[in-house]
């Protein structure tokens, strides 16, 4: 029996033709044309990004107000698709993880992964979301706890203790990763497994071919750098913030004004471009390994020195409560709760799916590069639970002992600005002093190992998907991303505020890449069908059950399996078939 497959994989030399269900990945990136800088991409981003920080110096009002409408337009007349799109993510990447896809590497068969499992957690960890757990780790139960989502439960009850909990995880744990593991997936597999350029538009090969290459993957790529560049610094917006408020609190400054600000991301921009041109396995594993020791030494503390029963209880608590509401949370829009129910998926859930999926073009090929040689399962089990549980941990420690606090009289949702919750509850513990200094140092390392990791990334984009990228490109994107996130914060004269404007930007920005990343989906479902290793398992199912069923007709139960050549060579000369006897390997008989 003779089975012809055509695959993109195979090997064109008809002296040398490899089949495709055997053939070795090729190196990452030998499948695209060209190399080195891409200048549409470069100049094209790189005009704009520079176009709205002069934007911001001239006229911060009219940044602000077109930002502002755009987002309100966004967020009224699509908040049903990001609804919808988080939750399907999440069946769609455990449905990879758990079908025969899940076997397949992201890389060749015996390749090893390139990091550690600890490493690599650590780095995806601290790129995904580091300032983001330090800046709402107390703020957003808190905030859950003493204002309930509209029609839900009563404030301040021990029921909005569960409602806090579980809404908070539905926005920080499987749907966040979910939304990452999509575009990780993708651009792992296309490029350690295919052999493709490290860009999201390559991820489009298996739908659109070589116009990837053309005016269409331009887009898709100067799109993602855009979207990464103005969502990175955002994050980095807060976590200057934090650090300001942390200054305050230790006395070292009477006030952080803008002049204070611009001088901490300054400073930070200098470590993290110093860092980033270190290599990912130098400066970004270095730094993450230290923030996930110092990260886990504060909870610890926090967790012994506050409310250590509470927290305990709270863990299983919430796992209970989130599963049981995850499907009414996943489900909830305007038609459920009218104008109420709107604002607040605006200021929350629409937010967060919207914000993460600006993230994705950084996250997602950050996660990619740190992945190979781990197969789709380990992939989705890594970057899917691993950070979920960390959340979870994360969130009963400083939300619960927060809410604690709340309980027990004092207001410490109405004392302090967002930013500065987590010091108002460290006020409350002892080694107040000590453990905001911890805190003031986790946020900027989370800033530098996070800043440095998208300014990779954004080079990798902008130089064909060069694993790694020229230092200076590098050093350019790490100093714009400082700019811009230093620019935004004296718009609109500082504050949370000053990132209104860029925060509303990343989430419009949102909007495309949501159909990018449905795209991503059904491309990569295309791609996995013709894998090698589905290849193998197709034509060895096929040859199998063929050769059964001759063999059972034509001898019964006793027959033997033996692999031979189609009856020619590779030159087409005629092989005679050698006599098989058949009984060197008798098949087990049925019954005693």
């Amino acid at each position: 029996m003779a089975i012809e497959i055509d695959s993109p994989t195979a090997n064109t030399n008809p002296d040398h033709a490899e089949h495709p269900a055997i053939a070795a990945p090729p190196p990452p990136g030998s499948r695209s044309r060209g190399s080195g800088l891409d200048r549409v991409v470069f100049g094209v981003t790189a005009v704009i990004a520079l176009a709205f920080v002069a934007w911001g110096f001239a006229d911060a009002t009219g940044l602000g107000t077109a930002s502002t409408s755009a987002l309100t337009w966004v967020e009224t007349n699509t908040g049903w698709l990001f609804v919808l799109l988080a939750s399907a993510f999440v069946v769609y990447v455990l449905w990879l993880a758990a079908s025969r896809y899940g076997r397949i590497p992201l890389g060749a068969d015996d390749e090893q992964p390139e990091f550690k499992t600890v490493s690599w957690v650590a780095m995806m960890f601290s790129a995904g979301m580091g300032i983001g757990l330090m800046f709402y780790g107390v703020s957003e139960p808190l905030t859950h706890f003493t204002s309930p989502p509209p029609g839900t439960v009563e404030a301040g009850s021990s029921a909005a203790l569960e409602t806090a909990m579980a809404t908070t995880l539905f926005h920080w744990t499987l749907h966040p990763w979910a939304i990452y593991a999509v575009v990780g997936i993708a651009i792992a597999y296309g490029t350690f497994r295919r052999g493709r350029s490290q860009l999201i538009s390559s991820a489009f090969a298996p739908l659109l071919g070589r116009r990837t290459e053309g005016p269409i993957g331009k887009v898709i790529d100067s799109l993602a750098i855009f979207a990464t560049l103005f969502g990175s610094a955002a994050s980095l917006g807060l976590g200057a913030l934090q650090i300001g408020s942390g200054v305050e609190i230790l006395g070292w400054l009477d006030k952080t004004g803008n002049a204070v600000l611009v001088g901490v991301i300054a400073v930070l921009t200098a470590a993290f471009v110093a860092s980033a041109v270190s290599g990912v396995a130098k400066g970004i594993q270095w730094l993450s390994n230290i923030n996930m020791v110092l990260a886990v030494a504060l909870a610890l503390f926090v967790f012994v020195a506050g409310p250590t029963v509470l927290i305990l209880n709270l863990v299983p608590t919430a796992i209970g409560d989130y599963f049981r509401d995850v499907a009414e949370m996943a489900a909830r829009t305007e038609a459920s709760g009218g104008d109420a129910m709107a604002k607040w998926l605006s200021g929350w859930t629409v937010f967060y799916w919207a914000w993460w999926i600006s993230w994705t073009p950084f996250v997602g090929m950050f996660i990619a590069r740190i992945s190979r040689g781990r197969t789709i399962r380990q992939f989705v089990t890594g970057v899917l639970l691993v950070p979920s549980l960390v959340s979870l941990v994360w969130f009963c420690v400083f939300g619960g002992a927060a809410i604690n606090l709340q309980r027990d009289g004092v207001d410490l949702a109405g004392q302090s600005t967002t930013e500065g919750q987590l010091f108002g509850l460290l006020d409350h513990i002892p080694l107040t002093s000590v453990t905001t200094i911890l805190v003031v140092v986790l946020v900027a390392i989370f800033f530098v190992s996070g800043a440095d990791a998208a300014s990779i990334v954004m080079g990798t984009l902008s130089e064909r998907g060069a694993i790694e990228p020229k230092k200076p490109l590098v050093i350019f994107w790490g100093v714009l991303t400082g700019a811009v996130a230093a620019v935004m914060l004296l718009v609109g004269g500082g504050g949370e505020e000053a990132l209104t404007g860029l925060r509303n930007l990343t989430i419009v920005a949102a909007l495309p890449f949501a159909l990018v990343m449905v795209g991503l989906a059904v491309a990569l479902a295309k791609d996995l069908r013709t894998d090698p290793l589905m290849l193998r398992h197709a034509i060895g199912s096929e040859a199998v059950e063929a050769a059964v069923i001759e063999g059972v007709s034509n001898h019964g139960d006793d027959f033997t399996l033996v692999v031979a050549g189609n009856g020619h060579d590779d030159a087409g000369t005629d092989i005679p078939a050698s006599p098989q006897p058949r009984d060197e390997v008798p098949p087990p008989k049925p019954g005693p």
